[in-house]
C-alpha cells in the first residue's frame, strides 16, 4: 500500500527526534552521579538507530500526507513512543514490559497514573524522564515535531488535524502550520520556565522545581515524591501550582493570539474562557462550603486550601493531591471526577470532553427542546455568535456517544475481571480523561499497581483512546479505513 509506505519515512524522522529526548535526563545523570548515563545512552542511540534504519529504507516515498496516513501515524507515534520510553524504566526500574509500558503511556498521555512506588528515592534521571515524557505529549508530540517536517519535504497540516484536541480543527492561527506549531511552542515553553522559576522562589530544589514545571504546563501530573505536593506541606508552592494549572488548562491559541496582540484583551475571543473560569470558581467555592459543613477540616482557611487545590487540579486533569479527597465525603470526590471529565478548554493540555464540546452538547438540548415547543422555529446553534455548522454537531454527538461507550464498556470489562465498582469506574474515569488517580484502590493515597496485568492493559488502551480523542483511533479499527 502506498499510502502506508508513505508513514515510515515521517515515522522514521520523528523516531529520531524523540531520541533527543534522552539529553536532558543523561545530563542529570551525570550531574546527580546516579548511574543512569550509559542506560539512557544505549536507550537514546537504539532509538535512532531505529529511526533512522526506517527513513532510510522508504524515504523515496516521503510526500505530502492526507488525512488517513495522519490518523495513522499519530497513533502510531502514541504506540511506538511509549514503548521506547518504556526502555529505560525496565532497565532502569526491573519493571516488567507490562508495567513498564503502562508508566510509558501514563507519562506520554499526560495521564499522571503511575504505579510506582519509592519516588522519593528513585534516581533523579528516571524522575525527570517521567516528566519530560508529559511535558512532551502535553500538547502532543506530533505538534512538537511538526515545525521541522517541511524542512524534509513532509507537510505538516493533515498530520495537526488529527493531533489537535476539540472540535475546531481547521482554525489556524497563522497561514503556515508550522509557524503555528512554533508559536504555540513558544508559549508552551515560556510557561514552563515561568513555572520553573516560580517553585523555585517558593522554595523547591532546582530540581523539584523541574520536574514540577514539566508536569504542571503538561497537566501531567507526575512528582518525585510519593505524597505528591503534599510533601512540600507549603501555601506557596500550591499557590503557584494553582495558578500554572489554570493557565494550562487554557486554549493555547488564546495565549498565543494574547502574545501577539500584546493585550490580554485577545483572550475575549475565547469562548469557552468564561465558562472554564467559571466553572472552576463556582467548584472550589461549592466544595469548600460542602466540606466546611460536614465539619471535614478544623478552620474554614484550611478548609479552602483543601479544597481550592484539589478540586482545581483534579478538573484540569492534572492531578496533583495535597490530601486524600477520596477520603472527603462521597459527595465531594465525585463531583471532581464529574469535573475532570469535561473542563479543560479544547487546545489546551488537558483531556477529556473538552469545555467547547459540553457547551455545543448542551446548548444542542437546549434546541431541542426549542423544536418541541416551536416545531417550525429556525433556531442555529451558536457559540459566540458564530453558527455552528450542523456536521460539527454531528461530530460532537457521535464523539460524546464513542466516549460514553467507552467509558461504559471498559467498567464492566474491569469488573468482569473482579475490580470492585468504585475502583473500576473510577480508573477508567481518570484514565479516559487524562485525570491520573481514581478513587477507592487507585485513589490519590494509593496507586495501579493493585492491579492484574490484564486489568494494567485495560487502563493503558483507554489513556492511548482518551488521549487521542476516540475516533482518531477507533476509525483504525473499521474495515473501511483499510480499503483502497
Amino acid at each position: 500500500m502506498t499510502w502506508l509506505l508513505a508513514v515510515c519515512p515521517v515515522l522514521g524522522i520523528i523516531a529520531m527526534a524523540m531520541s533527543l529526548s534522552h539529553l536532558l535526563p543523561i545530563a542529570i545523570s551525570l550531574i546527580a552521579w546516579d548511574g543512569m548515563s550509559e542506560l539512557f545512552a544505549v536507550s537514546m542511540a537504539l532509538n535512532f538507530a531505529l529511526g533512522f534504519s526506517l527513513w532510510l529504507m522508504t524515504r523515496r516515498n516521503r510526500r505530502e500526507l492526507q488525512i488517513r496516513e495522519g490518523i495513522l501515524l499519530i497513533t502510531l507515534v502514541w504506540i511506538g513512543g511509549a514503548l521506547f520510553a518504556s526502555i529505560p524504566l525496565m532497565a532502569g526500574l526491573g519493571l516488567t514490559f507490562t508495567d513498564a509500558y503502562f508508566e510509558s503511556m501514563s507519562a506520554l498521555t499526560a495521564t499522571g497514573a503511575t504505579l510506582l512506588d519509592g519516588l522519593d528515592y528513585l534516581a533523579p534521571s528516571l524522575n525527570v524522564w517521567r516528566a519530560q515524557l508529559q511535558w512532551i505529549g502535553g500538547m502532543g508530540v506530533i505538534v512538537l515535531v511538526v515545525a521541522v517536517l517541511p524542512m524534509v519535504g513532509v507537510g505538516g497540516r493533515q498530520i495537526s488535524k488529527a493531533e489537535i484536541p476539540g472540535p475546531m480543527k481547521d482554525e489556524q492561527l497563522t497561514p503556515r502550520i508550522t509557524q503555528t506549531a512554533k508559536g504555540l511552542w513558544i508559549i508552551y515553553f515560556a510557561l514552563t520556565l515561568a513555572c520553573f522559576a516560580a517553585y523555585r522562589a517558593a522554595g523547591m530544589s532546582w530540581l523539584d522545581a523541574l520536574i514540577h514545571s514539566f508536569t504542571t504546563i503538561s497537566l501531567g501530573g507526575f512528582s518525585s515524591h510519593d505524597a505528591s505536593l503534599a510533601h512540600f506541606d507549603s501555601i506557596g508552592i500550591e499557590l503557584v501550582a494553582i495558578v500554572f494549572m489554570v493557565l494550562a488548562g487554557i486554549n493555547f491559541a488564546s495565549h498565543f493570539r494574547t502574545w501577539q496582540e500584546k493585550s490580554v484583551l485577545a483572550y475575549r475571543h475565547d469562548s469557552e474562557l468564561p465558562y472554564y473560569l467559571g466553572v472552576l470558581a463556582a467548584s472550589v467555592a461549592g466544595v469548600t462550603l460542602f466540606l466546611w459543613a460536614n465539619g471535614v477540616y478544623p478552620d474554614f482557611a484550611t478548609t479552602v486550601r483543601y479544597a481550592a487545590f484539589n478540586t482545581i487540579s483534579v478538573a484540569t486533569n492534572t492531578g496533583y493531591s495535597t490530601t486524600d479527597y477520596a477520603q472527603w465525603p462521597v459527595f465531594a470526590p465525585l463531583w471532581l471526577i464529574f469535573l475532570g471529565t469535561f473542563v479543560a478548554s479544547s487546545g489546551s493540555a488537558g483531556g477529556g470532553i473538552k469545555m467547547i464540546r459540553a457547551m455545543i452538547l448542551y446548548r444542542q438540548v437546549h434546541r431541542e427542546f426549542t423544536k418541541l415547543a416551536h416545531p417550525s422555529a429556525v433556531s442555529p446553534l451558536k457559540i459566540s455568535d458564530r453558527v455552528v455548522p450542523d456536521h460539527v454537531v454531528f461530530s460532537v454527538l457521535a464523539f460524546f456517544f464513542a466516549w460514553l461507550a467507552t467509558l461504559v464498556s471498559m467498567t464492566l470489562l474491569l469488573t468482569l475481571t473482579g475490580l470492585d465498582a468504585i475502583t473500576a469506574f473510577s480508573a477508567i474515569v481518570a484514565s479516559l480523561n487524562n485525570i491520573g488517580p481514581g478513587l477507592h484502590l487507585v485513589g490519590p493515597a494509593a496507586n495501579y499497581s493493585v492491579l492484574t496485568e490484564f486489568q494494567t492493559w485495560v487502563c493503558t488502551a483507554t489513556m492511548l483512546l482518551g488521549r487521542l480523542e476516540l475516533l482518531t483511533v477507533l476509525v483504525i479499527l473499521t474495515p473501511a479505513f483499510w480499503h483502497k
